[in-house]
């Protein structure tokens, strides 16, 4: 690094408005509480051979080859990457790299990458298959992140219990495939994360309700739209699969992540296992729209009706359309998956459709208007009897604010005994139970626990609550400025009017702090100027103090009389 790369770095720094310093600083990936006190301090530390090592992760191969070709014929980069580049402090305002960035480039080692599509052709009908496969595993795994959110480790992966519950349940093939499509569905915002659990969002909530073709579609589009800048091409889609290695060469990690994104888009079928996309993601490859009249020709044909046979069953004859499969997964529980799915009914099953809010009438209406075959007469009674249980337990709350069981003795006092129920707290009332535990918690713990219980309001009437757990929206990230503003406020506050002797202090500085050897311009009281190397030992007062090599003697010199300092 050179003393005037610093310095014109920092000039520039200071010119910069708090929202371009604040995108400069967070594209650097400069921590917000670092202990710069100017922006001599700034400058030095962004052109710091071990800080521009980090920054190159972020250099793609594009920017890198116009840096390379910029050092080597000393010109500005080549558009479009300059601006870029300026952005991010790697060239200086009219594009030119700063020298320690030229040296550090020329000192980079590029990180290899294996290819990442290595796999055999395949013929539009097979990609098909794959397409429709992953949208009705990502579909059984957010069902399942609807009754019970999915554990998270603290790496941000699956956990292994619910990778191996999810793979049993034949949502996911492999555990692989479990955590791809998790993968999937975080990046597209159909699940939300925390610290210890993936939780279905709202727009996850909305995609199980759209048909397959458009739940394929829109998850297609938002990871394409997701893919990082170095992926992307000028026209919206992306670039040729066989340069995805490459596209990052200075970052560890790349390769690790390059592999994660082909897994997600093979897996989603937007491309072969070569790497060449189906005919219907040919155009979504160019930045447009996928053709989604292609894919659906490809697709089975959606059902709209199903078999309701006497063992309690339900057999639909074609992948159900998913509004219906969405309710009829209330009452039922499926069985197999496949272009012929089959439901089965049981007496736990209709109980939970009742405590979600279904009743005898409105489960009958919606079972006949959906049957082929009407409603078998065991399934009727078994709509029956469930009906003339649901209730004999009621959870509400009580006017002293606790949650209280109330119903059936023989089953309240079962309750008591039973072992899993032993985190709800529950302490016998008179002939009630009650607990401090929420009325929700309580009730959806007894209802998982099959016994037939109501949940009821203070005056007792029954209420109806939604087992979907929706994860709440987040708070909005604090913007780039508001969490750069103390720094900025500091730098800006270090800026004096005289600019050159701020600079000629603190060149000055760093030589006492070094000992280095320097040669200074000195201006005589007659105008003239006089060049002196000395060895820095200390400043302070106004005054440099040093050894004169020359002439072998300490001299003082006045700050206000140094004109220049040059390494020697």
């Amino acid at each position: 690094m050179t003393a005037s790369d610093a310095r014109a770095l920092a000039t520039r720094l200071a010119t910069l408005d708090p929202d371009a310093l604040a995108a400069l600083f967070d594209a650097r990936h400069i921590a917000p509480n670092t202990s710069w006190t100017d922006f001599f301090d700034a400058a030095d530390s962004l052109l710091d051979p071990a800080q521009l090592t980090r920054a190159f992760g972020d250099v793609s191969d594009l920017e890198a080859a116009a840096l390379r070709e910029a050092v080597d014929r000393s010109s500005p980069v080549a558009q479009p990457f300059r601006a870029g580049l300026v952005a991010r402090a790697l060239a200086d305002e009219t594009g030119r790299p700063y020298d320690a960035v030229a040296a550090a480039l020329g000192s980079a080692a590029p990180v290899g990458a294996p290819a990442v599509f290595e796999g055999e052709p395949e013929s539009d009908a097979a990609s098909a298959e794959r397409a429709f496969d992953a949208v009705a595993s990502l579909a059984d795994i957010l069902h399942a992140a609807t009754r019970t959110p999915l554990g998270r480790i603290g790496s941000g992966a699956l956990s292994a219990g619910d990778r191996r519950r999810l793979v049993e349940a034949g949502a996911a093939a492999t555990p692989d495939d479990a955590d791809t499509l998790v993968a999937i569905a975080a990046e597209t915002g159909l699940l939300a994360g925390s610290d210890r659990n993936w939780t279905i969002t709202q727009a996850g909530s909305t995609w199980l309700g759209t048909r397959t073709v458009e739940r394929w579609t829109e998850v297609a589009h938002r990871l394409r739209d997701r893919l990082p800048h170095s992926l992307r091409s000028p026209d919206g889609g992306w670039r040729k699969p066989a340069d995805w290695p490459g596209a990052h060469p200075f970052d560890p990690a790349w390769p690790e992540r390059v592999r994660r994104l082909a897994a997600m888009l093979t897996q989603w079928a937007m491309f072969t296992p070569d790497g060449t996309p189906p005919a219907w993601a040919t155009e979504l490859a160019d930045g447009k729209d996928a053709d989604a009249d292609a894919l659906r020709s490809l697709l089975p044909h959606e059902v709209d009706k199903v078999y309701l046979q006497n063992d309690l069953t339900a057999i639909a004859p074609g992948p159900l359309e998913p509004q219906l499969d969405l309710r009829l997964r209330t009452t039922a529980r499926r069985e197999s998956r496949a272009q012929a799915a089959t439901y089965r009914f049981t007496a736990d099953t209709i109980g939970a459709a009742f405590a979600g809010g279904e009743t005898a009438a409105s489960l009958t209406a919606f079972l006949t208007e959906l049957s082929l075959t009407g409603v078998p007469q065991p399934l009727a009674y078994e709509i029956e009897r469930a009906a003339t249980r649901h209730g004999t337990l009621r959870v509400g709350l009580d006017r002293h604010g606790d949650t209280r069981v109330s119903g059936d003795r023989d089953l309240l006092e079962a309750i008591n005994v039973d072992q899993a129920l032993r985190p709800l707290g529950l302490v016998p009332d008179g002939e009630d139970l009650v607990t401090r535990t929420s009325a929700d918690t309580t009730f959806w713990m007894l209802s998982d626990a099959r016994y037939p219980v109501l949940a009821v309001d203070a005056d007792g009437a029954p209420r109806t609550l939604g087992r979907h757990e929706v994860a709440e929206t987040a708070a909005p990230e604090p913007s780039a400025s508001d969490r750069y503003r103390p720094l900025i406020e500091t730098l800006k506050a270090s800026l004096s009017e005289d600019a050159d002797a701020a600079w000629l202090e603190r060149e000055l500085e760093q030589a006492v702090r070094t000992r280095a050897t320097i040669g200074i311009t000195v201006r005589m009281p007659d105008g003239s100027t006089r060049d002196v190397t000395l060895e820095a030992a200390g400043l302070g007062g106004g005054r440099l103090r040093g050894r004169d090599r020359a002439a072998d003697v300490e001299r003082t010199l006045p700050l206000s009389s140094i004109v220049s300092v040059r390494p020697v």
